[in-house]
C-alpha cells in the first residue's frame, strides 16, 4: 500500500511533505500537488499543511549535503511542474543525504540525470521569457507583460527585470498560473488579479492600455515590417532562434 502526501502546490508545501517523509520514517510515499493528486484502490492519501518552519529546517539542512547550486537546481527543477517530478526530488533529496553528498552529480543514475535534464529545460524557458517578454503601458502608470510559458519561471525572472527596469512599475503576469511579479520601485512582490487573458487583443487593449502605447505599438509594426527583405526570409532558421510559441508576445507578431 502506497501513502500520497498531497500538498498547496508550493515550494514550501513539498519541502514539508519531505519533513514528513523523515519525520514519520516513510518508504512506500508519493508526492503530488492537490490540483492533480489521484489514487487507486490500494493507495491512501493525507494533505500534508505548509508549514514554515518545517520547510525551512528541510531546506537548510540540505545544505549539509548539497552546494548552493544543487540546491538551486532542485528549486529549478520543481518550477517544471512536471506530474511525477515531486517523487524524483525526493529520491534525490533521499540520496544526497544517505551519501553525505557523494552521489550529487552522479549521472549515471537515470533520476539525477532526469533532474538535469528538466533543469537545463526550466533554464532555457527562464532566459526565453527574459529575452521575448514585452511591456505596454497602461493607463495606471504601470508597464505590463503577460506570459503563459510552459514551466513556472517567474521566481526566476524577478532579478532580471528588478535589475534591468530599476526605474519603472512593472508587473509581468502569468495567464496560465493566475499570479505574477509586481516591482513597486523597492521591491518585488508576487501578487493575484483579475486579468482578463485577452488583454492584448486589439478590442480589449483599448480599454488598458494608454493611447500613446497603441501608437507606439502601430510604429513599430511598421518599422519591422519596412526593414523586412522578403525575399531573405528564412522562416525555419527564424523559428528555431523565436518559437512560434512565443511571438504571441512580441510586439511585432501582433495582428494589425
Amino acid at each position: 500500500m502506497r501513502l500520497i502526501l498531497v500538498y498547496d502546490n508550493t515550494f514550501e508545501g513539498f519541502l514539508s511533505c519531505v519533513f514528513h517523509v523523515y519525520e514519520h520514517h516513510l518508504k512506500e510515499v508519493s508526492i503530488q500537488r492537490m490540483d492533480i493528486a489521484t489514487n487507486n484502490f490500494f493507495d491512501t492519501s493525507e494533505m500534508i499543511m505548509s508549514e514554515e518552519k518545517k520547510a525551512t529546517r528541510v531546506w537548510k539542512g540540505l545544505s549539509r549535503y548539497a552546494s548552493s547550486e544543487i540546491k538551486s537546481n532542485l528549486f529549478k527543477a520543481f518550477l517544471s511542474e512536471i506530474p511525477t517530478i515531486e517523487d524524483t526530488l525526493l529520491y534525490y533529496i533521499r540520496l544526497l543525504i544517505s551519501s553525505k553528498g557523494k552521489m550529487a552529480k552522479n549521472y549515471s543514475d537515470p533520476k539525477i540525470l532526469e533532474v538535469a535534464k528538466v533543469v537545463k529545460m526550466v533554464r532555457r524557458e527562464k532566459h526565453r521569457m527574459d529575452a521575448f517578454v514585452r511591456f505596454r503601458l497602461t493607463k495606471d502608470d504601470i508597464y505590463l507583460a503577460t506570459i503563459e510559458p510552459d514551466f513556472n519561471v517567474l521566481p526566476l525572472n524577478a532579478k532580471h527585470f528588478k535589475d534591468r527596469y530599476a526605474d519603472q512599475k512593472w508587473l509581468i503576469y502569468d495567464l496560465k498560473r493566475n499570479y505574477g511579479i509586481y516591482y513597486d520601485l523597492t521591491s518585488v512582490e508576487t501578487v493575484t488579479i483579475e486579468l482578463n487573458k485577452n488583454i492584448n487583443t486589439t478590442k480589449m487593449a483599448a480599454l488598458y492600455f494608454t493611447p500613446e502605447e497603441e501608437q507606439y505599438q502601430s510604429l513599430w509594426q511598421n518599422y519591422f515590417n519596412s526593414t523586412t527583405i522578403a525575399s531573405r526570409k528564412n522562416l525555419k532558421l527564424h523559428m528555431r532562434h523565436v518559437p512560434k510559441r512565443y511571438w504571441k508576445y512580441l510586439s511585432e507578431k501582433a495582428p494589425r
